[in-house]
């Protein structure tokens, strides 16, 4: 097996190494984890909340596992992934659940309509992308206004008396065990391991979710940090990046309204020609005086045509 390059992680690499362990990737994790990851898999799928009528998006699914675990609520999961050998096999496993569909997908290059899911989750797979900025900007892409995102990845432990074990543990003993379960699974399991070192801390995490977009923003540790649960929103009138044109939309719509103000001025106009007439009519008597007066009348007409303009300032504010 060929170790992917952690700097690069060029996916036909990534997904070729997932290829060759996917038969028996679920047992390695439950004896890496020492059955942790199960714990995790729940507490994942309560900060999705599934229930009958949503359609969720579960990337990085792997064999299916997690999108099961949805799918026993009652939702619709669309388990993406971009390993076949993943894929093959999940479809093998969950041949007879008619609401799960396993479909191939780039996490960078989603094939689905935007707002297209009620909620968007990744599990452990997130640090595996080559570009997992540009996978949050995609997951924003698809979740509907109001939608949600969960994202459980390995992360790094905030204290020194886990940490330091922990990466112990990682480095030389996970690959070991591995290897002993699966033999081309030792280096699939360095390489994951040198991922998660590589991998930015939870706070670093919680601000490409609001980079993207996402709001109320949040995340708890599990396991000692070991895991963390992100979780993020996409809000329900502020603007997607499609919909940013829309925002832009009331400057325009408020020209009328400036358009319109003008006939008000128009219509102020008669009356200064009217007073007109009247002054052409007095001018044999006194000239002056009826002159000065049609000043003073149309000097009302010009406050009015004042705030006409104001108008579309008002409405650019909402």
């Amino acid at each position: 097996m060929t170790r992917p390059d952690t700097e690069t992680k060029r996916a036909a690499e990534v997904s070729a190494m997932f290829d060759e362990v996917s038969p028996r990737y679920d047992l390695i994790n439950d004896v890496l984890t020492v059955g942790s990851d199960r714990l995790w898999r729940i507490a994942a799928t309560k900060a999705i909340g599934p229930r009958k009528g949503m359609r969720i998006l579960d990337l990085a699914a792997g064999t299916g596992t997690s999108s099961a675990a949805l799918a026993a609520h009652g939702a619709e999961v669309v388990a993406a992934d971009f390993s076949e050998g993943m894929l093959a096999e999940g479809r093998k496993r969950h041949a007879g659940n008619p609401l799960i569909e396993f479909v191939w997908a780039d996490a960078t290059d989603l094939p689905f309509e935007d707002d297209s899911f009620d909620a968007v989750t990744i599990s452990y797979g997130l640090r595996n992308v080559n570009d997992p900025k540009k996978a949050l900007a995609e997951m924003y892409r698809v979740v509907k206004p109001g939608g949600r995102v969960v994202v459980a990845e390995f992360s790094t432990p905030p204290s020194s008396l886990i940490r330091a074990p922990y990466g112990v543990y990682s480095r030389h003993v996970l690959p070991r065990i591995a290897g002993a379960i699966n033999k081309n699974a030792a280096e699939a399991y360095r390489y994951l391991n040198e991922s998660i070192e590589a991998w930015p801390a939870q706070e670093e995490l919680a601000a490409w979710l609001r980079d993207a977009g996402f709001e109320r923003v949040a995340y708890r540790n599990l396991t000692f940090g070991v895991v963390a649960l992100h979780r993020g929103f996409v809000p329900r009138e502020a603007p997607k990046p499609v919909a940013a044109a829309p925002a832009a939309k009331p400057k325009t719509a408020s020209k009328p309204k400036a358009a319109s103000a003008k006939p008000k001025a128009a219509t102020t106009k008669p009356k200064s020609t009217a007073a007109k007439p009247k002054a052409a009519t007095a001018k044999p008597a006194a000239a002056k005086p009826k002159t000065t007066k049609p000043d003073a009348a149309a000097k009302p007409a010009a406050p009015k045509a004042k705030p006409a303009p104001t108008k579309p300032s008002d409405g650019e504010k909402k």
